[in-house]
């Protein structure tokens, strides 16, 4: 029985440890990010005469939406930048989501392009609960790289 050594052995990172930076936005800690996908349509085209299978090929790719969380705090840039948008005068803006191992060391980077805010939910409040406020702000954006 052999052992395999450690370089040959892949283990899943958390996903407690991350970043967002947004260009243009002063530092914003997230507690939850949410949104990494990518979709690919497939079109099915039979072929005359072949009843065995329909080929099936790759269509148009489409990017989730972004959702950011985080606590509310006393800056409002995150709102700014969305009322900007209601306004017509959409900034867009590249920003990044980059993981980190134990050690404080990037393991992940994903790359989004031409971001823009599309919906802001600010927190639900209740004189019952002790939690923290925390507000979302949804992102469209043109791609991603990882």
């Amino acid at each position: 029985m052999t052992r395999e050594s450690p370089a040959t052995t892949a283990e899943a990172y958390g996903t407690c440890r991350f970043y967002v930076l947004i260009e243009g936005v002063a530092q914003a800690v997230f507690t939850e990010v949410g949104g990494l996908q990518i979709e690919t349509e497939v079109t099915d085209y039979p072929e005359g005469g072949n009843n065995r299978f329909v080929h099936r090929v790759p269509g148009r790719t489409k990017f989730s939406n972004l959702t950011l969380k985080r606590g509310m705090t006393s800056s409002n840039e995150l709102f700014k930048w969305y009322i900007k948008t209601i306004n017509g005068q959409a900034k867009r803006r590249n920003l990044s989501v980059v993981m980190y191992d134990p050690l404080g060391e990037e393991v992940l980077r994903w790359d989004f392009v031409n971001a823009y805010p599309i919906k802001w939910v600010g927190p639900q409040l209740s004189a019952a609960s002790n939690t923290a406020a925390v507000e979302t702000l949804e992102l469209a954006h043109e791609g991603l790289t990882l």
